[in-house]
């Protein structure tokens, strides 16, 4: 999952070990005999083509029924990380099984954001983007078969039934009456449910296994019901639908995939997994080697919320302005707010891949943007708090301009010119009527540099009628411009950064931060009492966003949406994709330059 924009000297990546499993299975050729017919299908399918040159098949499998979050980055940059790093292919997959949550809008989505991260399922020659529905005939008869071989049966208990006899953790579940129904009565039934002969809920198909089984998942799991509702794809062909849990193993196998990668909650799913890839490739049905399924423990973060459905909530309700607010750990948030794909590239390698479940502290993740940032991002000057600062011996018609760095690191990067003129903007913050000790910026008898132009000495202030100070006075020292000789002959301890009153482009900013105020939303406290149940809601940080107006230099004008730069002294910031306009850029926080919440996390 490394970039090729990674910051030098950076920390190696944490341990990984998926990549262990995947190196062994390549030195003892596990996949080396597999066919590829170029497409997904059977093992006849496969069985006349050449041998797959793919040495490894990944997958990423999203449901198309929300925005991706933070936590599918991390799916998305291993499984198309490895399959970069071993010579093989990772497909995106669209598990799109269920007819009733599933719309375009969030297909077109997870295509955008898997494209933002920089991943691509065209590798050498192969296009290998996949819609689960476009297997639904493959799996009626891959259930048709387990049927004919004793291995599923049609039941027609009702769904409180069905629980009722599921049993329990401690105790066994009780066979269903049905369960001993014939396999040509069970296909009779299984077709008239394909033929819409039923309402939804008056059948279930379900696998035969073992109703007694420690393991909840075998016994006798769902693999078909009826739903009478329109699919996105395949729109009214199909009135019963294969269940997640038949329908992902058999996807993995029709794709030909090696490693399917899932998160932890899926490892009691994994024997079913097993039982029902066994029973089609004894039928021969599927290809072998089988798919394995490999876990790993999900990304858990602090001061985020990654439930789908505490997200939904918190847009419905209107807590935040929409999937792509940049405050939401959603992928089109994170694009929107000015985060870079490279820095979670950085961030999900220092995290690396374990089967341990840990809360990551956010401020890896914002180290990791800011590493890349520093790194990438040519600098800027914005004052976000602007005071006018009058330089009274400067000629009032006059201008000048000052040669300004791009990018320190980068001197091939070069230069570009800031107006510089009789009035400036600074920050509110450079100047103390009366300093506290330390401060060594603009006070009346202080001097102190205008960053890329001339050292000043402070003469005083104005205020208006409620003493607010409203202007600065001070006079310059003519012979010491940066970047002249005369620059160093006067010493002087404070620098300021600045933009001409009379070239300053006043444009809207967006100070984002940390949504929520706590490390944990929602969880219990020290200290309170035992009855209290926490909403998570009650820890929105109210400080999450700020509406500035900004004094910026005049070449921020000319920003495109969704670049990015670095203001000086302030942090990573970056042009709205949606609300900039040609000529009138407004601009988001992504990340300030220093870890602001050290002491409070």
């Amino acid at each position: 999952m490394s970039s090729p924009n990674q910051p030098a000297n950076t920390p190696a990546p944490a341990a990984n070990f998926i990549k262990n499993i995947v190196e062994a299975d390549l030195a003892a050729g596990k996949h080396a005999q597999r066919h590829w017919a170029g497409h997904p299908g059977t093992a006849a399918d496969h069985a006349a083509a050449p041998l797959d040159a793919a040495k490894i098949r990944t997958r990423f499998p999203p449901e198309p029924n929300g925005y991706l979050h933070f936590g599918h980055a991390k799916s998305i940059l291993l499984n198309f990380g490895l399959a970069q790093a071993y010579g093989g292919r990772c497909h995106l997959r669209f598990d799109d099984t269920n007819p009733e949550k599933e719309e375009q809008e969030y297909v077109d989505s997870i295509i955008d954001a898997v494209k933002w991260l920089g991943c691509s399922w065209e590798q050498a020659g192969e296009t290998n983007l996949y819609q689960a529905s476009n297997y639904f005939d493959w799996m009626a008869q891959f259930a048709e078969y387990l049927i004919s071989a004793g291995h599923a049966y049609v039941d027609s208990q009702s769904a409180d039934e069905m629980r009722a006899n599921r049993g329990t953790l401690t105790q066994p579940g009780k066979d269903s009456p049905f369960r001993t129904r014939s396999a040509a009565e069970s296909m009779d039934l299984f077709k008239r449910m394909q033929a819409g002969e039923f309402p939804d809920g008056a059948h279930i198909l379900r696998a035969k296994i073992d109703m007694a089984s420690p393991n909840i998942n075998l016994r006798d799991p769902a693999i078909y019901r009826i739903r009478h509702a329109t699919h996105h794809n395949t729109g009214d062909k199909w009135c019963v639908y294969p269940m997640y849990t038949f329908a992902h193993p058999i996807e993995d196998a029709l794709e030909n995939i090696t490693h399917s990668i899932c998160t932890l909650e899926f490892e009691d799913q994994r024997p079913f997994y097993d039982w029902l890839l066994e029973r089609l490739a004894e039928g021969g049905l599927l290809q072998r080697p089988l798919p394995q399924q490999i876990e790993f423990s999900r990304l858990n973060l602090t001061y985020v919320v990654l439930s789908k459905r505490k997200l939904i909530q918190l847009v419905d309700e209107k807590h935040v302005e929409g999937w792509d607010d940049p405050r939401l750990p959603t992928l089109v948030g994170a694009r929107r707010r000015g985060y870079s794909a490279d820095g979670f590239r950085l961030f999900m390698d220092r995290v690396g891949v374990t089967k341990n479940d840990s809360l990551i502290d956010y401020v890896l993740f914002e180290d990791a943007m800011r590493e890349v940032m520093n790194e990438s991002d040519q600098r800027r000057v914005a004052v976000l708090d602007p005071l006018k600062l009058i330089i009274d011996n400067y000629p009032e018609s006059q201008f000048e301009d000052c040669a300004v760095t791009n990018h320190p690191l980068h001197p091939e990067l070069g230069t570009r010119t800031m107006p510089f003129g009789r009035e400036l903007w600074i920050e509110a913050e450079d100047f103390q009527e009366v300093p506290e000790k330390g401060f060594r910026r603009l006070f009346p008898g202080n001097k102190a540099r205008l960053k890329y132009g001339y050292i000043v000495e402070c003469t005083g202030c104005d205020k208006d009628e409620n003493g607010k100070v409203v202007a600065v006075h001070c006079t310059y020292l003519p012979d010491t411009k940066s970047g002249t000789p005369g620059a160093d002959s006067v010493k002087v301890k404070g620098n300021l950064h600045w933009v001409s009153v009379a070239h300053a482009y006043p444009a809207e900013v967006r100070l984002y931060d940390r949504l929520f105020s706590v490390p944990a939303p929602g969880a219990r406290r020290e200290g309170d009492a035992p009855e209290l149940e926490r909403n998570f809601l009650d820890d929105l940080n109210p400080a999450s966003k700020t509406l500035i107006t900004a004094q910026l230099e005049p070449s921020l004008k000319d920003a495109l949406p969704e670049q990015r730069f670095q203001f000086e002294r302030h942090g990573y910031f970056a042009a709205d994709r949606v609300d900039s306009k040609a000529g009138a850029p407004v601009f988001n926080r992504a990340v300030t330059l220093k870890d602001s919440w050290g002491k409070a996390g």
